[in-house]
């Protein structure tokens, strides 16, 4: 199935409508997923105020979305009076790049509560007329809105997560919002990990009636494709309660690996960052969103501080302003390789463990395949006569392949590769079968 089209039915609700902003009148903007590569795919930042060239460097990879705090405490530090100032300057840096934003509405305020939650009725309030007057302001724009980061863990929501004081704050934030501007997009509960317990109670309060998709922050150190069965049972979650006609889609709002976990390194981290955006592409997740951009410090035991595409330290005139890691290259190879393309299906090669996954662009077929298994794998793909370019996941060419009478043998390794026909047109009439 050609879950592209899935993939613009699941969002088409929460379309953005048309409207002016204080930064302007914007042109039309479609939900995330809707278009082709590199639509849809993204990572985390820490700022407000990018240092030269960094927002530039952010668009070369490949990286068409940011998600970022939309810290409430900093916004409104006198009861009733909003300073959103830092996040104009954001979205002017954005706009000449074609940036668009997911921002996060988080966390506590003290001028209404005492810890990092909100649980109480002033400070509900408070934070729905907050988040009301950001989206009005910014309606049009085309940025998600989401409810909270990871209110399942008590670094979070403090002093111990309760999805029963979530509830009420996500119901009154969406009640406010949907009052001002119906059409923008609002998603949550943004949870660490794939918490069933937790989300199934979220749905069956009702939330589903406000979320445009449901986002999920996936963090596992096995490999990405692991995710595809936490992904069918979220699904199947959904459906159960969502309101009757509403499609909503399942988005990887936070996922990344540390190069500083044990078993890992920079050039492992590469190969999943690859390999976890083909897979939510093809399991119908039309957002990945990846953490981190860049590294948060030089530490070398510390995980915490390896996340990142690009190293920790800012090059100050130099270009790139980052020095890159495997991940940075693997990106701006994934979006090059795949620009225009959109995900068509998994072509039944090999086992189980082998993938094969075809893109298409109007007569013009790319695939991105690997291997999971310990070992490369030879495979046969089915193919007519025709030579085949191949890119190696981190941008290098590799040996041209050649198709004879019985298809395109290919060696599978754990890192993706890009084959596409040397005369365009060749491949869509030369795989046919699943």
């Amino acid at each position: 199935m050609d879950t592209t089209i899935l993939f613009g039915a699941a969002l088409v609700l929460a379309a953005c409508a048309v409207t002016g902003s204080v930064l302007g009148a914007e042109p039309e903007v479609a939900p995330p997923g809707t278009g082709p590569v590199p639509d849809g795919l993204g990572a985390n930042i820490h700022f407000t105020d990018p240092r030269p060239g960094e927002m530039k460097m952010i668009a070369e990879g490949g990286f068409r979305w940011l998600r970022m705090d939309f810290a409430w405490q900093g916004i409104e530090s006198k009861k009733g009076q909003y300073d959103f100032s830092p996040y104009d300057r954001l979205l002017a840096a954005g706009r000449p790049h074609g940036t668009r934003f997911m921002f996060i509405l988080d966390y506590g305020n003290p001028l209404y509560e005492r810890e990092r939650s909100v649980k109480t009725d002033e400070g509900r309030a408070a934070m729905a007329r907050w988040a009301a007057a950001a989206v009005g302001r910014y309606q049009g724009r085309g940025i998600l809105w989401e409810m909270w980061n990871e209110p399942n863990l008590d670094i979070f929501w403090q002093p111990k997560p309760d999805v029963k004081e979530y509830i009420p704050l996500a119901r009154a934030v969406g009640e406010a919002i949907r009052k001002v501007a119906p059409k923008e997009m609002y998603v949550g509960p943004a949870t660490s990990g794939i918490p069933f317990d937790f989300l199934e109670a979220c749905f069956k309060a009702g939330l589903l009636e406000y979320w445009s998709a449901v986002t999920v922050h996936p963090y596992r150190q096995q490999p990405p494709e692991t995710v595809e069965a936490d992904y069918e049972r979220l699904r199947g979650l959904i459906a159960k309660y969502a309101p009757k006609g509403k499609p909503i889609p399942i988005l990887s709002g936070e996922w990344g690996y540390s190069a500083a976990w044990g078993g890992f390194s920079e050039e492992k981290q590469g190969k999943f960052l690859a390999r976890q955006w083909l897979v939510n592409m093809a399991n119908r997740v039309p957002l990945s969103i990846w953490y981190d951009w860049h590294d948060d410090g030089k530490d070398p035991k510390e995980p915490e501080h390896h996340f990142g595409t690009v190293a920790h330290d800012y090059r100050e005139g130099k270009d790139p302003v980052y020095d890159l890691k495997p991940a940075y290259r693997a990106a701006r190879t994934l979006t090059t390789a795949l620009a225009g393309f959109r995900f068509s299906r998994r072509l039944a090669v090999g086992g189980p463990e082998d993938y094969v996954l075809q893109f298409a662009r109007d007569k013009n077929v790319c695939l991105a395949v690997w291997t999971t298994a310990a070992e490369p794998r030879r495979v046969v793909i089915p193919a007519g006569p025709g030579k085949f370019r191949v890119t190696g996941h981190l941008g290098e060419a590799m040996p041209t392949l050649e198709a004879g009478k019985d298809g395109l043998p290919v060696t599978l390794t754990d890192a993706p590769q890009y084959l596409a026909p040397v005369k365009p047109g060749d491949l869509p009439q030369a795989v046919g079968r699943q």
